[in-house]
C-alpha cells in the first residue's frame, strides 16, 4: 500500500492528516514526520514513503534534493510536494495551484494583481498571479526584496508607502501581521495567506481566507500523490 506524509518542523497540529483521510476515505496512510534535521526527515521519506508534503523550514532544501522540478517549483525556488517516480523524485509547488483555484472559485475576472510580502508565500502568489494572466506588482516592507523578486519574475514593484496609488482587482496579502495604513481596495478580490490571525477579513469585493488557499493546494497535491481525484467536498466540510 502506498504511504504518504508531511515533513517539517514543527508539524504537530497540522490539518494534513485529517484532510488526507477525508480526501480518500482513509484508504491510504498519512503520517506526520516531525524532525528539525532535513537530512534525517528526507531519508525517512526515501526509505518508507511514496510521496511527501514539505512545509517550513524544508521547502528550499527539498528544492535542492529532488531529481526533477515542475515549472512552478522552479519559478518558486521551493518544493512543497515530492513524489517517487520510475525516473526519480519529482518536486512540485502546489501553493501556486492553491492560489489559482481559490481565485477562480470567485468567478470574478482579475487582470491587475498586487502581491504584498515577498517571502516564500509571496513568491508562490506572484507566480500564481502571472499564471492567471495578471500584470503583477510586488510590495514589501524591505524594498530590496521586492525589487529582487520583481527582477526574477519580470514583475513591477513599488514601495509600501505608494500602495494607495494602485487600483488592483486582485490583492494577495502574505504578510503575517497587519500593516499600518493598508488601503481598503474595496473593488478587489482579496486573498489572505494567514488564516489563523487574519488582518483583512471581510474587506474587498470578495474575501478569500487562507484556508481556501491551503485547502486547494492540498486538493492539487493529493491528486498528484495518487493519480486519483480526491474528494474535495469531504475536505471542504472538515476544513472550511
Amino acid at each position: 500500500m502506498k504511504r504518504f506524509g508531511l515533513i517539517g518542523h514543527p508539524v504537530a497540529g497540522s490539518f494534513s492528516p485529517k484532510l488526507f483521510e477525508a480526501a480518500y476515505g482513509g484508504r491510504y496512510p498519512y503520517d506526520l514526520l516531525e524532525g528539525a534535521d532535513f537530512g534525517v526527515s528526507w531519508k525517512r521519506f526515501l526509505d518508507n514513503y511514496d510521496g511527501i508534503n514539505i512545509t517550513a523550514p524544508f521547502k528550499e532544501d527539498a528544492f535542492r534534493a529532488v531529481d526533477t522540478l515542475s515549472d512552478n517549483a522552479r519559478l518558486c525556488g521551493a518544493v512543497n510536494l515530492a513524489v517517487k517516480t520510475p525516473d526519480g523524485i519529482v518536486g512540485y509547488n502546489t501553493d501556486v495551484d492553491g492560489v489559482i483555484l481559490a481565485v477562480r472559485e470567485t468567478g470574478l475576472p482579475v487582470s491587475e494583481a498586487l502581491v504584498v510580502g515577498c517571502g516564500g508565500a509571496g513568491r508562490a502568489a506572484a507566480v500564481a498571479a502571472l499564471r492567471l494572466g495578471c500584470r503583477v506588482t510586488l510590495a514589501n516592507r524591505t524594498p530590496s526584496r521586492a525589487s529582487a523578486l520583481a527582477e526574477d519574475l519580470g514583475c513591477d514593484w513599488i514601495p509600501v508607502d505608494d500602495l494607495p496609488a494602485l487600483a488592483p482587482d486582485l490583492v494577495i496579502y502574505t504578510v503575517p501581521g497587519p500593516m499600518d495604513g493598508f488601503p481598503d481596495f474595496a473593488d478587489a478580490v482579496i486573498l489572505e495567506a494567514n488564516y489563523r490571525t487574519p488582518c483583512l477579513e471581510g474587506r474587498g469585493r470578495a474575501y478569500i481566507s487562507g484556508r481556501r488557499w491551503l485547502l486547494y493546494q492540498a486538493v492539487a497535491g493529493y491528486g498528484i500523490f495518487t493519480g486519483e481525484t480526491p474528494d474535495a467536498d469531504a475536505m471542504f466540510r472538515i476544513f472550511c
